[in-house]
């Protein structure tokens, strides 16, 4: 072989292993990029489900098993504030709104917390019995938060002050901004009811029922309401066997309370037939109802 075609054979392999190890320098560049890539999605998917199970958890779990969850997600991971919430949640959810209230108080003094957060703090407060520090921390909310969850809270708060312009009108704006406003108007109505307004709360427990027939609460209230205008027969509404003794008991101890006595007796009759079990309290009360006279 001439000097020439020696040279022009090292060139052209120099070429080929420059080229061979550009291609491997970018195939190895691109298995890379599709293990980040991987990861990447991995871990968006990680972020996924677990937001989908914290969800499950606040929403479907039994209250304890929530917070065993999330008191465990935070033992695990003390600096995330939404886990610190869910947990405050379910601290709610599970009846224990003093624990609850104490862990909202310190997201709401850290860096993460929010307008959701005092409001959530409120309600906590609350279950609580602490009506003058719910109140501090309403009004604490700006009132471009407008939820309602914040108007429910702001209208029971009126409620226990008794300023009943404030409660009605934090009551309506609540009721419009749910879809399911049952238990909004049912708490509306029992407001008219303690304040002496039979007839305004007859409507509104009726006006619950429209979106709740099964709300046993309203239905309640409501004979409570029409016997407090000596209304004493059952409004015309969906209840079970149980629901109509239960309800007939209730309009009976309301009769005799008001002084007809036998109204009342004939109530607690019916309300122990219609019955389809023995109805305890019924009986009990008829008997003590027919020692005293």
């Amino acid at each position: 072989m001439r000097p020439e075609q020696q040279g022009t054979q090292k060139m052209r392999q120099s070429v080929g292993f420059t080229i061979f190890m550009t291609v491997s320098l970018f195939l190895s560049g691109c298995e890379t990029q599709k293990e980040q890539n991987v990861d990447e999605a991995l871990a968006s998917i990680n972020v996924i489900d677990e937001s989908n199970l914290n969800d499950l958890m606040l929403t479907s779990s039994d209250p304890e098993e929530a917070v065993a969850y999330f008191r465990r997600a935070v033992g695990e991971k003390p600096g995330r504030v939404d886990l610190k919430r869910g947990l405050a949640k379910s601290l709610i959810r599970a009846k224990k709104p003093v624990e609850a209230a104490k862990i909202l108080t310190e997201i709401t003094q850290g860096p993460g917390g929010t307008s959701e957060d005092r409001v959530l703090l409120a309600d906590a407060l609350i279950r609580s019995n602490e009506w003058k520090r719910a109140e501090t921390e309403l009004n604490a909310v700006p009132p471009t938060y407008e939820t309602f969850d914040r108007y429910r809270l702001e209208a029971m708060i009126a409620d226990a002050n008794k300023r009943w312009d404030k409660a009605d009108s934090f009551y309506d704006t609540a009721a419009g901004l749910t879809t399911r406003p049952a238990g909004v108007l049912n708490n509306w109505g029992y407001s008219k009811l303690t304040r002496g307004d039979y007839p305004g709360a007859e409507k509104l427990f009726n006006q619950a029922l429209t979106y709740d027939r099964n709300l046993f609460a309203a239905k309640n209230n409501l004979v409570l309401a029409r016997a407090a205008q000596r209304k004493y027969d059952l409004p015309i509404i969906s209840m079970t066997q149980v629901e109509r003794a239960q309800l007939l008991y209730t309009i009976a101890l309301s009769a005799i309370k008001q002084g007809d006595v036998i109204i009342g007796r004939g109530l607690l009759e019916e309300a122990i037939e219609a019955h389809p079990q023995h109805f305890e309290e019924a009986v009990r009360a008829l008997e003590a109802l027919s020692t005293q006279q």
